[in-house]
């Protein structure tokens, strides 16, 4: 049995909400039950699962998303093996492990504390009942991405790194050579998806926002997250925060959350409608958020990127994100479909890219799995018949388990962002595991919290807790463990 799940981004709590300890529980119980699924056989006989990989497919821990960054001259795209690369990089690191304790505990206790039984099987080929269970070993494994990247880098001091970050997490791969990007670079990593029929990567190679062709160097990805993002927030705390109500305070700092990145201006727009009624305040805002777009583009990570596409960068990344460009009705349209251009999609699915996979056309993945995105999907790509045998390959994405913004469908003059709270967790079976299935997804959605109440009240703040506060991404706490 093979468990993916991507995108936790958990981060050191200087540049967005912590995920909720919550979803430590919700996960293992989830695992939990699909291994007790997973002994079931497709004869309707029930037998044991002696071994589960885990993938954490990239962007787990979140590195980049850090104002630290921002307390010294030390950037992503600077050299990152010098004394202080590696010294900003491990106490980022660190303090993603500190601030996320109880996570980083139980995804270390799944495989190293037997967290994960099931019962034995009785000579009737059916599970004992009051017996004890029996454990099953997890092998866990970690995929770098476009937020953790620098886990890939080599050389003893991240190996020394990766050796704590390894034992933490209680992981199967080798801590002294770097975390793979591609499934090639591990051997065990290769062969626990080989056996699943699976090709599994985060997917940030299709975003050139995000990749640089090098997963050892920094991208414009980078710049945007700690130039922009960390430093607009790092701005407005240090010169606006007692202009602002703490709801507004609140309500901003969700920028980290919006997704794709080049949403953010009108996010901001909308959010300022919503939350500041002083049209000074307002401005002054804007004023800000366009400066810092200024020194962005003039950054060296910028203008040499610009001459590595042939595609407009720093024009196009103006037009998205400064408010003094904003030339219609269309603004996010218009950002969507440039940044579709720069990503060669007609769409903000990679399903287009799942297509061009050649172990697709050879036949070698029954699946395709991608993060990054954040978006949960499972899309159909083909059935092949030969010989009385059907295959049936699918294109799955691993979503995230954090909040979410999605921009609404009504073309209104300023469209709306509504948050939800999302969690993916996909599973994937070999030979006649779970009833001869080759796979299944867990995927849940939150509403947030209504906003309205009867009568409806002025500037309401739809997604604020009972202190003016949003509050980080709701998970059950409760387990309801069934295996019926």
């Amino acid at each position: 049995m093979l468990v993916i799940v991507s995108d936790l981004h958990l981060n050191d709590g200087t540049a967005g909400a912590l995920l909720d300890s919550g979803a430590a529980e919700l996960f293992t119980d989830r695992i939990c039950e699909l291994a007790y699924r997973a002994c079931w056989r497709a004869d309707g006989s029930y037998q044991p699962i002696q071994r589960l990989d885990l993938v954490l497919l990239g962007d787990v821990l979140d590195i980049i998303r850090s104002q630290r960054w921002l307390t010294s001259d030390v950037r992503p795209w600077s050299d990152l093996h010098s004394p202080a690369g590696v010294e900003m990089v491990s106490g980022i690191t660190n303090e993603i492990l500190r601030k996320n304790v109880e996570i980083i505990r139980q995804l270390r206790a799944l495989a190293t504390e037997g967290l994960v039984t099931v019962p034995l099987a009785g000579s009737d080929g059916k599970p004992l009942a009051h017996h004890d269970e029996m454990p099953v070993a997890v092998r866990t494994h970690y995929m770098v991405g476009n937020h953790d990247w620098p886990l890939h880098l080599p050389g003893a001091s991240y190996d020394l790194l990766r050796h704590k970050v390894a034992h933490h997490l209680g992981l199967a791969s080798p801590h002294n050579k770097p975390f793979p990007h591609e499934a090639v670079e591990s051997e065990e990593l290769a062969d626990a998806l080989r056996r699943h029929r699976v090709l599994a990567r985060h997917g940030d190679i299709f975003d050139p926002l995000s990749f640089a062709d090098d997963r050892d160097a920094s991208s414009i990805g980078d710049a945007l997250a700690i130039e922009l993002l960390a430093r607009f927030l790092q701005r407005i705390e240090g010169e606006l925060s007692g202009d602002l109500t703490p709801a507004a305070m609140s309500a901003i700092r969700e920028i980290d959350q919006i997704r794709p990145t080049l949403l953010a201006a009108p996010w901001i727009e909308c959010t300022l409608e919503r939350h500041v009624p002083q049209l000074a305040i307002r401005n002054i805002i804007k004023r800000l958020w366009d400066n810092l777009v200024d020194d962005l583009l003039e950054l060296e990570i910028i203008r040499q990127r610009s001459r590595w596409t042939p595609a407009d960068v720093i024009d196009g990344l103006a037009g998205a994100l400064k408010f003094s460009k904003r030339d219609s009705a269309q603004w996010m349209h218009r950002t969507m479909r440039w940044q579709e251009s720069l990503r060669g999609a007609a769409s903000e699915s990679y399903v287009a890219h799942a297509l061009a996979e050649a172990d697709l056309r050879n036949r070698r993945a029954r699946h395709i799995v991608y993060g990054h995105t954040h978006h949960h999907e499972a899309i159909p790509l083909d059935a092949s018949h030969a010989d009385g045998y059907v295959l049936n390959q699918t294109y799955v994405n691993a979503g995230t388990w954090r909040r979410t913004y999605s921009a609404t469908q009504v073309a209104a003059a300023t469209q709306e962002f509504v948050a939800s709270e999302s969690f993916s967790l996909l599973a994937f079976y070999q030979a006649d595991e779970r009833n001869g299935r080759s796979y299944e997804t867990y995927s849940g959605t939150l509403a947030p919290k209504s906003a309205y109440v009867s009568p409806p009240a002025a500037h309401a703040e739809p997604t604020l807790g009972s202190h003016g506060q949003l509050r980080a991404p709701h998970f059950a706490k409760q387990s309801s463990r069934s295996r019926v």
